[in-house]
């Protein structure tokens, strides 16, 4: 007893929002301490790690071939264990600073709809890293915490926390999901979307990173009735195979990401027909909540709002809400033993 007080007293524990796109980590009494890119950079030659995070980014579509440069998790789930556990101690170690003293007890964030096998990855990362303890949340559970919503209160909540690999759609009440859609489409998904129409118009050839970059820019879910935006994109020219630039517009992009944003919508609409009587009725007045990189998506609060005629809420700063919730619970341990998902 003695000796778990010490180590409480000692032990600086962690949030992990271990995200597709971001890694956050939050500090219990600190707050957010790191915010970097889920990206990996090995040498082939003997594995060893050669940059993690923005450094590793940086090196995207640009490495010899010597280095490989991975983002170990797909969908919001580990895709490569080796190089997701590396990542994670790396990250751990580079903010507990008393890792001699005492491990960290760690709460991480994942999909609500993830398998007993990512599961088990994902706590043997996190203890394979150091940590003492391992608590596992659901993403839209963490987000709605980090927005501020009274999640204990008996009455219905709705979030929808848009990442880099998922869409977490859920209605909650008393500390509970009542009703819950994990969705694999989200911010990659866009990007993605982004590349190949600018493939198939264009005949332009562009990475990622350019991609992303396209739809922070541009990208938007409904026209907000201004002059449409353009931008310079760069890539290959497919035909001519020599490096090219077009200019393109934001009714473009807004375009090219709608079948995402579709799907978006439908899996919103999946989860309000399925919510009970009592709770629908309580979201006439709460609305829903937009969490994580997605929320900032232009025009998408008026979709939502067009489509489901409730009130539509952006969180303060949706990007960190997850990390923002789980750092949370680490000061009300009783709260995180009735939300965590069960060993």
């Amino acid at each position: 007893m003695v000796l778990r007080a010490l180590a409480q007293m000692f032990s600086e524990d962690l949030a992990v929002d271990l995200g597709t796109a971001n890694t956050l980590v939050y500090v219990r009494g600190e707050g957010i301490v790191l915010n970097e890119p889920s990206v990996v950079a090995v040498s082939h030659k003997d594995l060893s790690l050669l940059a993690v995070g923005e450094e590793a980014k940086a090196m995207l579509g640009r490495a010899p071939g010597s280095v490989g440069v991975f983002r170990p998790l797909r969908h919001g789930v580990i895709a490569d264990f080796d190089i997701t556990e590396k990542m994670l101690n790396y990250f751990i170690r580079k903010v507990h600073r008393r890792q001699s003293l005492v491990h960290p007890r760690v709460v991480l964030s994942v999909p609500s709809e993830i398998t007993q096998v990512e599961k088990r990855a994902v706590r043997t990362s996190a203890r394979e890293a150091g940590a003492r303890e391992v608590y596992l949340i659901e993403e839209p559970m963490a987000a709605a915490l980090g927005a501020g919503l009274p999640i204990e209160a008996p009455g219905a909540h709705m979030i929808v926390d848009i990442g880099g690999g998922t869409t977490e759609v859920a209605v909650m009440s008393l500390a509970g999901i009542v009703y819950g859609k994990s969705l694999r489409v989200a911010g990659d998904e866009m990007n993605e979307a982004v590349i190949q129409y600018m493939r198939r118009t264009y005949n332009l050839l562009i990475g990622e990173r350019q991609a992303e970059a396209v739809k922070i820019t541009l990208g938007s879910a409904a026209s907000s009735g201004t002059e449409s935006e353009k931008m310079e994109v760069k890539g290959r020219d497919l035909i001519e195979g020599f490096p090219n630039r077009i200019v393109v517009t934001s009714d473009e992009i807004r375009e090219a990401i709608r079948e995402p944003v579709a799907a978006i919508v439908a899996a919103v609409h999946a989860c309000l027909e399925q919510a009970p009587p009592e709770l629908a009725a309580d979201m006439v007045d709460t609305g829903i909540t937009l969490t994580g990189g997605g929320a900032l998506l232009r025009g998408l609060d008026q979709l939502l709002h067009e489509e489901t005629a409730l009130p539509i809420t952006i969180s303060e700063d949706p990007l960190t809400c997850v990390v923002r919730g789980a750092g949370k619970l680490l000061d009300t341990l009783d709260l995180l033993r009735r939300v965590a998902i069960p060993t």
